[in-house]
């Protein structure tokens, strides 16, 4: 009878195979060492437990190489995008356009004059690089960055209300992704927060007599996530920056998505252009640089020279101040929007957003005779909702065409998981017993990477 611990291959024999030899250029030798150990201990320890182990070196070792593989695949990687969502937040938001991708790919890769004025050949600020171009597309008087939206916040409040009350909304006290709330935001500002009105009613006398002699700002919150229908009266900003110069108090706009460019057009009513913020007269507004503008992560900061200038000097800058990949992925990005037309149809947000459904349907139908190719796969066309996502628009759908798929072979659960777990990983939506893809959120160039994970998830 045989021994079957003596049929398992030494670990010599083991690092031999192919499979491991291989795998050398990719791996160290002590770990790929380290895993095969790993391996062979765990079929004595099955053998031990009286399991049937039957694995030839050659297969132990593809197993091994595998397994080291996958434990060294990144954690982060790229995903196709089906959902019809277009800025998902847990897919990254916004796609940046490939300028903008470019510039911070060169910026990374080597040195370049961050913080050096090439001219004087003296120190300068970081924000030079991006002042000019959110000037330009904004009208404000000055403008700076920070890390996010919520860094924006933080700072914008500490510059100018540090120590004293800032009158906001009861209606407009918002709560973002992450239990991020902003009376908690104004606490850690160190501005104290002083609500008036009611959640659906807030009239410009309720602001004037909570104005006293602590008083530093008056405050505009967007609600970006949600919407109060029904009765409901809130104060326009001008009104607000009336009361404000009255009382010579400075008014912050929290304006969320950073939109620039009209969408209504397209259908798409709803949030403020950052322009008419400045406009109307607000003394700082605030708005994300990777939701409806387009580019990278961070918190913008624009409006008035003094008060910008007061931002950068506080302390907690340095914390909160923009990497070099970041700032120049941004300096692209806001040059494409110098040219609105250019950036709506360029910009992939903004482009995905405002695709006429004539030409989904024809890229579905397109799409679709390719699918119809793979055994057992049964393919519709229809027409659904997308949606903007990213805390924007919360209320508003944009009309779109789907392809409902199903499967003679697996479940649309087991189908969409499969989908997520492949390479390349396609997140798609299930709905009414089908795996819908949204080709609007596809990206030009990916549909040959995601027949491939379709045809696998079914094969």
């Amino acid at each position: 009878m045989s021994n079957p611990f003596r049929d398992l291959p030494s670990v010599t024999k083991l690092l031999d195979a192919p499979a491991l030899v291989a795998a050398r250029a990719r791996h160290p030798a002590a770990l790929i060492t380290e895993a095969a150990r790993a391996a062979l201990d765990a079929l004595r320890s099955k053998i031990a437990a009286g399991e049937p182990v039957s694995a030839s070196a050659g297969e132990l070792a593809e197993r091994v190489a595998a397994q080291l593989d996958a434990a060294a695949a990144p954690a982060l990687r790229g995903v196709i995008n089906a959902t019809g969502v277009v800025l998902h937040t847990n897919l990254g938001r916004s796609p940046l356009h490939e300028e903008a991708a470019r510039a911070a790919y060169e910026a990374a890769r080597g040195y370049l004059n961050l913080e050096l004025d090439l001219d004087t050949g003296k120190r300068s600020s970081r924000q030079s690089a991006v002042r000019g171009g959110l000037c330009a597309v904004t009208g404000a008087e000055s403008a700076t960055v920070v890390n996010n939206c919520a860094a924006a916040t933080v700072i914008a409040l500490r510059a100018v209300a540090a120590g004293k009350e800032v009158v906001v909304s009861r209606g407009q006290l918002v709560e973002i992704g992450g239990s991020f709330r902003i009376p908690e935001v104004m606490a850690v500002s160190g501005a104290a927060l002083r609500e008036v009105g009611t959640t659906n009613v807030t009239r410009v006398s309720d602001y004037e007599r909570a104005i006293g002699p602590n008083t530093a700002a008056l405050m505009r919150v967007h609600c970006s996530n949600y919407r109060v229908r029904g009765y409901t009266k809130s104060v326009e900003l001008a009104d607000l920056v009336a009361l404000g110069r009255k009382h010579n108090l400075a008014v912050i706009d929290d304006a969320g998505s950073g939109q620039l460019i009209d969408l209504v057009p397209f259908g798409l009513p709803g949030e403020p252009l950052i322009s008419e913020s400045i406009s109307a007269g607000a003394d700082l507004v605030l708005f994300s640089g990777d939701k409806l503008l387009g580019g990278p992560q961070c918190g913008i900061i624009a409006g008035r020279a003094d008060l910008v200038a007061r931002v950068e000097m506080d302390p907690l800058m340095r914390a909160f101040r923009l990497d070099k990949m970041t700032l120049a992925a941004l300096e692209a990005t806001l040059r494409l929007h110098r040219d609105p037309a250019r950036a709506r149809r360029e910009i992939p947000a903004l482009r995905m957003l405002t695709t006429p459904l004539t030409e989904l349907r024809a890229r579905c139908e397109s799409f679709a005779e390719w699918l119809r190719e793979i055994p057992g796969l049964t393919v519709g066309i229809r027409e659904d909702e997308a949606f903007v996502g990213g805390g924007s628009l919360p209320d508003v759908s944009v009309p779109t065409c789907v392809l409902a798929l199903s499967s003679a072979v697996v479940s649309e659960s087991e189908f969409a998981a499969r989908l997520r777990t492949g390479v390349p990983a396609v997140l798609a939506r299930v709905q009414d017993g089908r795996v819908l893809l949204d080709l609007r959120c596809v990206l030009e160039g990916q549909e040959a990477g995601l027949l491939d994970a379709v045809r696998a998830a079914v094969g």
